[in-house]
């Protein structure tokens, strides 16, 4: 099965746009920038290299993406200004499939600069913004040469649909009402991905180099689980009501399976032991529950979601009907119980090995 092209967020900045519907990626992302800091300085102990080498992977477009890069210039100004190093000179590499909206992300970087160099007073030294298009289940960067590997919420997208995933009719993702087979397939497919991309960025990351991800996740063992779910299966049923207007054909939809999986805890202790590349430091979760407002809810979906269905099932007229079909049955269940999210954070440290 061939790699998947079409998984990059909605470009521009409509509503309907990435970039003005990910304020849930906004608030983890927050989160990460503790460890981000706390890695910064561990890397800081003696002073930062001539030339620092960060890079953001699976960057998206919009907002989030350059605040990352510009809370790692200001993290890196601080320390040296509290701890009398030399400023390094710092090279920012944002990464994402080519087909990622970088043209939005670019134009907003002027702005960036502009904010740095009239800031808080703290002395920042020259910064270089790159754009790195391609899948980082390959080698991006030469060999020993990252620092920090910054990501977040990207690493549950999969490099395919597995190839063993036999019949799961009626059902776009893991459900329960899919063969025992499915979550099995998904889960091997998670174990060679995830595996493949510590042992690339293995060869990239200095020895001593750290990562920081966050990746989407449960919090139980059990894939089938109606919580983590839940958005799947009322999204199969939208495209559901679909067909049963005449607007698609059940063959399109039995045929569409999504190229993401979310592990649970033990899943990604158990690779990252496994591989052997990188020692895990720091482990934490976090939930991120939607009470209400479906239509918040909807239009995050829809962002993320819509070029990967367009290219799938077609136009955005078909695209504007499937999500108001989706958006109220996200209200029906809005009204008998909540939709929760979990992620998992995590800090590794390549091993001098």
């Amino acid at each position: 099965m061939a790699e998947v092209k079409v998984v990059s967020m909605n470009s521009g900045d409509d509503e309907c746009s990435y970039a003005n519907n990910s304020k849930v990626q906004n608030t983890l992302v927050m989160k990460s920038l503790a460890y981000v800091e706390e890695t910064l300085m561990d890397l800081a102990t003696s002073g930062f290299p001539e030339c620092l080498k960060l890079v953001d992977l699976g960057c998206a477009s919009g907002p989030n993406t350059l605040l990352v890069v510009t809370e790692m210039v200001k993290i890196v100004g601080k320390i040296c200004q509290k701890k009398n190093f030399a400023v390094p000179e710092i090279e920012l590499f944002l990464n994402d499939l080519p087909d990622n909206d970088f043209n939005t992300t670019f134009q907003m970087v002027p702005q960036i600069f502009s904010e740095l160099e009239n800031g808080e007073g703290i002395k920042y030294g020259n910064f270089f913004v790159f754009g790195v298009p391609g899948s980082f289940y390959r080698r991006l960067f030469p060999s020993k040469s990252m620092h920090l590997v910054h990501s977040s919420c990207s690493l549950h997208w999969l490099s395919q649909v597995p190839e063993k995933l036999g019949n799961n009719k009626g059902n776009i993702y893991i459900s329960k009402t899919s063969p025992p087979g499915v979550s099995e397939a998904y889960a091997e497919q998670y174990r060679t991905d995830f595996s493949k991309f510590l042992r690339l960025r293995s060869e990239e990351v200095v020895p001593g180099g750290r990562m920081v991800l966050t990746l989407a996740a449960r919090s139980i063992s059990d894939p089938t689980s109606k919580e983590f779910c839940c958005k799947w299966e009322l999204l199969a049923k939208a495209l559901q009501d679909m067909s049963d207007e005449g607007l698609v054909q059940n063959e399109d939809i039995d045929s569409f399976n999504l190229p993401f999986y979310t592990p649970c805890a033990e899943e990604v202790k158990d690779i990252v032991q496994y591989e052997g590349s990188f020692s895990l430091d720091r482990f934490e979760s976090h939930e991120l529950v939607w009470k209400d407002n479906e239509n918040i809810f909807t239009k995050s979906v829809r962002a993320v979601m819509e070029p990967m269905l367009a290219n799938h099932f077609g136009t955005k007229s078909f695209m504007d009907k499937l999500f108001q079909r989706y958006e109220m049955h996200v209200a029906d269940h809005l009204s008998e119980e909540k939709i929760k999210s979990f992620y998992i954070l995590i800090s590794l440290t390549r091993k001098f090995v």
